[in-house]
């Protein structure tokens, strides 16, 4: 159950705390940072430092945690997409820097498969590219890729969801990297929530990708704050492009809105440092758990369909989907998410995008709140 102080300092505004059951999404807040990222922040506020240092000490550490040859701290991975596409474009030469995101005179095309288009591609185009599907919504071949790549050619972007089943009607990352590479231009990868299992985490641009984004939210950093992986040359350039670059350099990029501060910084590594030595058998334990205490009241109710997902890949391992059939229970599976919603506390949700359930998550859930859920979903089929 939840404390008598819980959301007491957003009640005192007038705002109404929620229990999120929703998962690590922007919407809600995205994070709330764990005890070694608050102490690295605090520690932060002791002196002043010069960012653009900063910046590239960080990186480099992380790059090393990582195996992988360099990294960049920015806003969280949309930032990081749309820094790498300004450094695809115009990369380290500072007259095009602060050209765009005018791309006249420049490549600005940005590849990606028409079965991989979502939600957070726009962050692609922020900086001035332009997206250009290649393939159609039946799927993708090599020559569809090969016939695709100009000079106008920026990067090929792919998005990476192992957690997801693999979709065979995509080309595979080692196809793009393969073909683009051979074209003599970068591959660019999405893969912001791929941080398990460890081996996972960097290992696309191990793979040959030249830049990968990673939301360090995951890791129990501020919900504000990513980083980029790439090679020396890549990450050099999102840097001149940076808020840094525009500051510390006096070249006026796309990236000054970008800002992040230097307790961030310092909590990112923080986050990383923690997460390359966390004991993850107890971290899964701890989620299933959870997970069980939502199901548990659920077992066994008529009209209510209710199962463990089981997923440990990524950055939310498993959960509880939950379904009602509506010609028992009087309601559907949005019916649902509204009267949690509306419930006290309110406790968010939502349909999945991918099936006709409620895909719950326990990565927000505080001490005592997954059995809150689970008793509110059975309160609201029974009562």
């Amino acid at each position: 159950m939840t404390s008598a102080d819980w959301g007491s300092i957003y009640k005192k505004m007038g705002a109404k705390p929620v229990i999120n059951a929703t998962g690590s999404v922007t919407l809600l807040g995205g994070s709330t940072p764990v005890a070694e990222v608050k102490a690295a922040m605090d520690a932060a506020d002791s002196a002043y430092i010069p960012l653009i240092e900063l910046e590239q000490v960080a990186g480099d550490q992380i790059a090393e945690m990582l195996g992988v040859p360099a990294a960049y701290i920015t806003s969280g991975a949309g930032s990081a997409l749309t820094l790498a596409t300004a450094a695809f474009m115009a990369g380290a030469d500072d007259d095009k820097i602060q050209q765009l995101p005018d791309t006249t005179g420049m490549p600005n095309e940005i590849l990606i498969q028409k079965r991989q288009r979502y939600w957070y591609d726009r962050c692609l185009e922020l900086a001035g590219a332009k997206l250009v599907e290649y393939g159609d919504e039946n799927g993708t071949t090599e020559d569809d890729l090969r016939n695709a790549i100009s000079d106008k050619t920026a990067a090929v972007h792919q998005v990476i969801y192992e957690q997801k089943p693999t979709d065979p009607n995509v080309l595979t990352l080692e196809q793009v990297i393969d073909i683009t590479h051979a074209a003599g231009k970068p591959v660019s990868v999405d893969a912001a929530g791929q941080i398990y299992p460890l081996e996972n985490f960097g290992k696309y641009v191990k793979m040959g990708a030249d830049f990968q984004c990673i939301a360090a939210k995951y890791m129990g950093a501020p919900h504000s704050t990513g980083f980029a992986l790439g090679t020396k040359e890549v990450i050099d350039a999102i840097g001149r492009h940076s808020f840094v670059g525009y500051e510390g350099r006096r070249i006026r990029g796309v990236g000054r809105p970008h800002k992040i501060d230097r307790q961030e910084i310092m909590g990112v590594v923080a986050a990383v440092r923690r997460w390359m030595t966390l004991n993850h058998e107890d971290r899964l334990s701890s989620a299933e758990a959870q997970s069980q205490s939502i199901l548990k009241p659920l077992v066994g109710l008529p009209g209510v369909t209710a199962e463990l997902n089981t997923n440990i890949k990524g950055h939310q391992p498993f959960g509880v989907f939950v379904s009602v059939d509506p010609d028992v229970v009087g309601f559907t599976n949005e019916d649902l998410v509204t009267k949690l919603r509306d419930g006290e506390p309110s406790i968010w949700t939502r349909v999945s995008l991918d099936a006709p359930v409620l895909e719950i998550h326990v990565f927000g859930l505080g001490d005592g709140q997954a059995e809150l859920v689970g008793n509110a979903i059975a309160d609201a089929v029974t009562g």
